[in-house]
């Protein structure tokens, strides 16, 4: 993967599962509800300066968001940040740059 390219689509693993519950109050803020449901399905990432991560999330019944996590280089401190939701998302929607 080039730097700045965004990668081919990948099944979320346990890693990326992990990124996503600990994203989930922040995308509840973010929807103004909570889930039930939060449950990564599959994701993309891009190389910048650290890791941007599209993640499908299953939130219940026929509803997807995808969500845009910024995880920071670890020289500047590292950490993990959600920059961008998008919500009314179905299970074929791709993923896609937001």
């Amino acid at each position: 993967m080039l730097c700045g390219g965004i990668g081919e689509s990948a099944p979320a693993d346990e890693a990326i599962q992990t990124i996503c519950q600990s994203m989930k109050p922040h995308a509840e803020g973010k929807a103004g509800r909570s889930y039930d449901v939060f449950n990564a399905i599959s994701y993309k990432k891009q190389l910048v300066s650290g890791t941007n991560y599209f993640i499908k999330v299953h939130v219940g019944g026929d509803d997807h968001v995808h969500l845009r996590v910024y995880e920071k280089l670890a020289c500047n401190g590292g950490g993990l940040e959600l920059s961008d939701m998008k919500q009314s998302k179905s299970h074929h929607d791709p993923i896609e740059y937001f």
